[in-house]
């Protein structure tokens, strides 16, 4: 049976790719239209996948357009290339005070074609403390003429100074349905497909279309689980954790070697330097200042890559206490429901717990720069024996 028609408002560019968030579209289309509606500063919340970056890039186009028939500016700010939209996102740990004080500087130059000039911050959970500082005098006293919009998984995730200068427009999280409808409508993947891959990604929009689309990434997914199931002692554990940091290294490289090539590529083609030719002693600078930015971004991709592995084991085991308690509607790894079965049925659900509440604490310690190879081996540890080493 197909996935059910996700809850969507209407067809009016440039909402079509926002899915399952009509109130925080009336919302935002009320304060573009009207300037007393409109804060001067928005946080947009909701877990990974909800829609966040999307609903704000449209939220953007509206606000700089000069009215709902102004597609073509609205199709500048959703393609990244309006002159008044900034934009912010990072693939590195933290947004950096550099990056932070040049999207204060350019927030206070006047709109050049647009009705407001718009600043957009994906993940500003990415800031520290003296970065979240960096903004506050834009957030307390902005031109009259820009909006700032930042996007964060919580409101919790930021510093209480950035929140009581922001108007707080919380997403509700889309069903697997919505998701589902989404990904067929946008890939044309089988219906069936298509739910699996939102469950499995418990309606995270990104992963969802990745595992649909991606049959490897559909086997590397189930593989891991199994091995994780199939681990009976400390050397099945330290053997699993090896194979799931190398799968995730070399997931996190093939996810960024393109780019990096191409980047290098672009830097010497911009200062003359033919491919395969020396790099002159004097430019090999910003060579180095290039390479050091792309290691930051293949460090936060392999942590997020990780992080993926932990959230899809935590989805497993969540599956395992429902059925320790008598729940078999709901599982988000049905076709594991036989060797999760059994995993429920050989152990007492305190062990299933102390699993869980190990898991949280890995993912903590991996956002506190502990080695992944030692955190995972701890962890699997603890899955085989049901006691934390």
């Amino acid at each position: 049976m197909s996935p059910a028609a996700p809850d969507h408002p209407d067809d009016a560019f440039p909402w079509t790719d926002v899915w399952g968030q009509n109130d925080a579209v009336r919302t935002l289309r009320a304060a573009a239209a009207d300037p007393a509606s409109l804060s001067h500063a928005w946080l947009i919340t909701g877990p990974p996948g909800s829609g966040r970056s999307t609903l704000a890039y449209a939220f953007a186009a509206a606000l700089v357009a000069e009215g709902p028939d102004d597609e073509h500016a609205m199709r500048q700010v959703m393609a990244g290339t309006h002159p008044d939209v900034t934009a912010l996102r990072t693939d590195k740990v933290i947004i950096t005070i550099a990056e932070a004080r040049a999207l204060v500087e350019r927030s206070y130059f006047s709109p050049s074609s647009g009705r407001y000039r718009v600043i957009v911050v994906e993940d500003a959970d990415r800031m520290v403390e003296r970065t979240s500082n960096v903004l506050l005098k834009a957030l307390e006293e902005p031109p009259e003429k820009t909006v700032w919009i930042l996007c964060a998984p919580s409101d919790a995730d930021l510093l209480p100074t950035i929140r009581s200068r922001v108007r707080t427009l919380r997403l509700r999280e889309p069903d697997v349905d919505d998701v589902a409808a989404l990904i067929v409508h946008r890939t044309g993947t089988d219906a069936s497909v298509a739910e699996q891959a939102a469950r499995h990604a418990q309606r995270h929009i990104g992963m969802a279309q990745r595992l649909a689309t991606d049959p490897a990434a559909r086997s590397r997914r189930e593989q891991m689980l199994r091995a994780v199931l199939g681990a009976r002692g400390v050397g099945d554990a330290v053997e699993v954790a090896g194979r799931i940091v190398q799968a995730a290294t070399d997931d996190a490289k093939a996810l960024t070697a393109e780019r990096d090539a191409a980047e290098r590529a672009t830097l010497l083609r911009t200062v003359g330097i033919a491919e395969g030719a020396p790099v002159p002693q004097a430019l090999r600078g910003q060579i180095s200042v290039l390479e050091d930015e792309q290691k930051k971004r293949a460090t936060r991709s392999l942590r997020d890559g990780i992080d993926r592995v932990l959230t899809d084991l935590q989805s497993m085991f969540r599956d395992v206490v429902m059925l320790q308690f008598g729940r078999r509607d709901g599982l988000i790894n049905r076709e594991l429901g036989d060797d999760l079965a059994a995993l429920a049925d050989a152990w007492p659900p305190a062990r299933t717990l102390v699993v869980l509440d190990h898991l949280a604490e890995t993912r903590d310690a991996l956002e506190r720069n502990v080695a992944p190879l030692l955190a995972l081996e701890s962890l699997l540890i603890t899955v085989t024996s049901g006691r934390k080493p």
